[in-house]
């Protein structure tokens, strides 16, 4: 529990010195602080591994230094000398290791041994590959039907994995495929395909260095992509407008200090990565950018009529777009009154973003999961795009939109076909490079998947890397579904709790990480491949030994279950696991996308995938631009909560000393929070007004109403710059408050940033 002592005050500004102390300490405390310092002279390098943090693009001229502190953390963290041996499952019993907080578990180091839960003794013990492949083969074909299991994936498995993975279930017989971008970025999708007919953003990095202003809206830099604000202190410096529309107020959209920059180091100093801040209430985005679409009309209006030029882009609005009338029609009926109530933002504010946003020749327009996890994030995120589509911000230089993915290579496992919906292409390019049929017929989603887990129906999990049952809604139900499956698989690096719910047959098989090297039985080193957020494909090999001789990459992990359970007859699972340059071959003949993917991929900094919104080759039902038409929530969660006394609208989300559900360490430096994570974010007046002081302890309780008990016990006050009515805390910890029936229209991601919650005394 927080004390006294563990809340103090941030930084000034993200970065600087503070982030060069936890990179030395990360590295110290990896036990290999020399070997984690050569490594990370790889990190995104041409001839080295892609980081496995963030989705963030590299630099094409290539650097040095090209990685950031969390970058660091997650090396260190992957690179640590502490094993995890079935020595030390024969002496900690899961029953036991349950009690473990998260950040204890995974800081006992690399898992280095297959192990089978045996139940008579509650303890994990080792078991070797093919006696593991072929049970797990076994209990896979024991199932009534192949839609009884689930097979989930997370975003640090490579191009190479997933495409065998899909390939593997497809031919098992499902598309069953939770995902991690279910529950971030699956709105962004759904929307852009909708908008733009392609579920990714339009930039490259070097767009941010051409715009003359960009909307950073939703998301912190500072903790889930550093890099990014070198670029953001870059376009403020070189006088393009920043602006930022964030619940919370953050240091890395404040000011940053350049730890690789020598002179500012000895100095002190740093720079704002932006121009303009404004904290819009939870779920008022959507409000924000139909505030600004109403002033670029009236604005467009005035311009006419007084015989100036107009606001519109005319010719991109009549060649490349669809829908501006009714567009126009909904935004001029949406009252300013509901405008500024649902934001939290007044109309003098708003009609200043508008005046940044018609005066710029080059707009982006950046979001993350602060606009993503929301019921309306669908129609929010057309609406950005509508506004953009206002003035042609859609595939020129310096301009466009751009969904910043969280994990290094979630947005390359959608591409190489991790999709429950399987994509009509997809399957029928399947078909023919396999020669045999496939299942058609739409799987589970990862909120399907809770559903089916808590009903009963699933049988299975595989779990391809994550924490799948601590990173999802109604993370106390899951666990207790998980314990009544008849199989668990969970292919990892390190120990985590998902790995503690073992069902009636329960496997942890450990892989390689990112930065270990994978060679061939002709001794030749392996390379896999990722794309991040600007559709950029580039290699990863890596450089360091295996953290031990017992584990395999995941390609082969992928190809032993699946040799196991559908045979060898379709695909030969041994030699596409012995030379990758296989995979990609195939690859590249189910998605031509690809090219010669090859060739392609072994050159300085990869190549970027076609990407036909980039140059305004709109592949959509209309072949052009779709403005949105959708109204805005007659009331967000912060309103309806506004109704009832006492109670406020939660947003859970990462620490700073976090990645995903990984706990790096107890410290969250940028908000001022020392050795604890049971924290609630919350205006002082709002604290006032329950009676209670900063630093009281309470209970979190759920309020949404389905008859479920949902309460978080022991959390502390923390004041802090937070909208009035809005509350901020960690998750996984605040996990078990978030109910799995509440999800985003069209896109089933949680309502994680909306969470109806209300406090008693602790």
């Amino acid at each position: 529990m927080a004390t006294k002592e563990c809340i103090g005050k941030s930084s000034k500004a993200a970065g600087g010195w503070g982030a060069l102390k936890s990179v030395g300490r990360q590295l110290i405390g990896s036990g290999q602080p020399v070997s984690g310092a050569r490594t990370m002279l790889s990190a995104n390098q041409p001839d080295g591994f892609d980081c496995p943090g963030c989705a963030w693009g590299d630099p094409e001229h290539g650097s040095s230094f090209e990685f950031c502190e969390n970058g660091v953390k997650a090396v260190a963290w992957e690179a640590t000398k502490a094993r995890v041996t079935p020595e030390f499952f024969a002496t900690h019993s899961v029953s036991e290791l349950k009690t473990w907080s998260d950040y204890d578990l995974e800081y006992q180091g690399r898992l280095t041994h297959p192990v089978r839960y045996n139940p008579a003794t509650d303890h994990y013990e080792e078991v070797e590959w093919d006696e593991a492949f072929a049970e797990i083969g076994a209990a896979l074909n024991a199932l009534d039907s192949p839609n009884c299991a689930e097979f989930y994936t997370s975003g640090r498995a490579s191009n190479e994995a997933a495409f065998l993975y899909q390939m593997f279930v497809r031919l098992y017989g499902t598309n069953n495929f939770p995902d991690c971008s279910n529950m971030c970025h699956e709105a962004s999708g759904v929307a852009l395909t909708e908008s733009i007919g392609i579920g990714k953003g339009t930039v490259r990095l070097e767009d941010f260095h051409a715009a003359d202003a960009i909307f950073v809206v939703g998301q912190n830099p500072g903790t889930n992509h550093p890099r990014m604000l070198a670029d953001l202190r870059a376009a403020v410096g070189r006088g393009a407008k920043v602006v930022v529309l964030n619940t919370l107020k953050e240091k890395g959209l404040h000011r940053f200090s350049d730890p690789q920059n020598k002179l500012e180091m000895i100095r002190g100093g740093s720079l704002p990565t932006s121009t303009d801040y404004f904290c819009p209430r939870l779920g008022g985005d959507m409000a924000v950018f139909r505030g600004i679409a109403k002033t670029v009309f009236a604005a467009d209006d005035m311009a006419r009529a007084e015989g100036r030029p107009p606001i519109l882009d005319d010719a991109f609005i009549a060649e490349h777009s669809h829908g501006i009338d009714e567009y126009r029609t909904i935004v001029e009926a949406t009252e300013w009154s509901l405008i500024e109530d649902q934001s939290g933002i007044s109309r003098a504010e708003i009609e200043y973003m508008a005046d940044i946003y018609t005066s710029a020749k080059s707009v982006i327009t950046t979001w993350a999961m602060g606009v993503t996890q929301h019921r309306h994030s669908v129609a929010t995120i057309r609406e950005i795009a509508s506004v953009m589509f206002l003035r042609g911000n859609v595939g020129r230089e310096g301009a466009g939109l751009c969904p910043v993915r969280g994990h290094s290579n979630v947005q390359g496992d959608r591409t190489v076909g991790i999709n429950e919906k399987a994509p009509k292409p997809l399957i029928d390019a399947m078909e023919k490079e396999l020669g045999v049929e496939l299942p058609r017929e739409p799987g589970h989603n990862v909120m399907h998947a809770i559903g089916a887990m808590l009903d009963r129906s699933a049988k299975a999990f595989i779990g391809l890397g994550g924490n799948f049952a601590r990173a999802v809604p109604d993370s106390a139900l899951v666990a207790e579904a998980f314990e009544r499956l008849e199989l668990t698989v969970n292919v990892a690096t390190k120990l985590n709790h998902g790995h503690l719910m073992p069902g009636t047959k329960s496997f942890i098989l450990p892989c390689l990480g990112r930065t270990e090297m994978d060679k061939n039985s002709r001794g030749e080193k392996q390379i896999v491949t990722v794309e991040d957020s600007m559709s950029m494909v580039h290699g990863s090999g890596g450089i360091n030994l295996p953290a031990a001789p017992t584990i395999r990459s995941e390609v082969r992990i992928v190809a032993g279950m699946a040799k196991a359970t559908v045979g060898s007859d379709v695909v030969d699972w041994d030699g596409l696991a012995d030379d990758h340059d296989l995979i990609r071959d195939m690859i590249a003949r189910v998605l031509p996308i690809y090219g010669d993917f090859n060739t392609q991929v072994r050159q300085p900094r990869g190549f970027r995938l076609r990407n036909g919104a980039s140059f305004r080759d709109f592949k959509t039902t209309t072949g052009k631009a779709n403005f949105g038409v959708s109204d805005i929530p007659s009331a967000t969660e912060w309103q309806m909560a506004q109704t009832k006394d006492a109670t406020f609208i939660l947003q859970t989300f990462r620490s700073h000393d976090q990645y995903n559900t990984t706990i790096y360490g107890m410290d969250d430096r940028y908000r001022g929070i020392y050795g604890a994570r049971n924290i609630v974010f919350m205006h002082p007046d709002d604290i006032a007004s329950l009676g209670r002081e900063p630093r009281d302890s309470v209970d979190v309780i759920g309020c949404h109403d389905d008859g479920i008990e949902r309460v978080a016990r022991g959390f502390v006050l923390v004041a802090h710059d937070i909208p009035r009515g809005c509350v901020a805390g960690y998750y996984p910890e605040l996990n078990c408050i978030v109910p799995h029936e509440t999800f985003g229209e069209k896109s089933f991601t949680p309502t994680s940033k909306s969470v109806t919650v209300r406090f008693e005394p602790h």
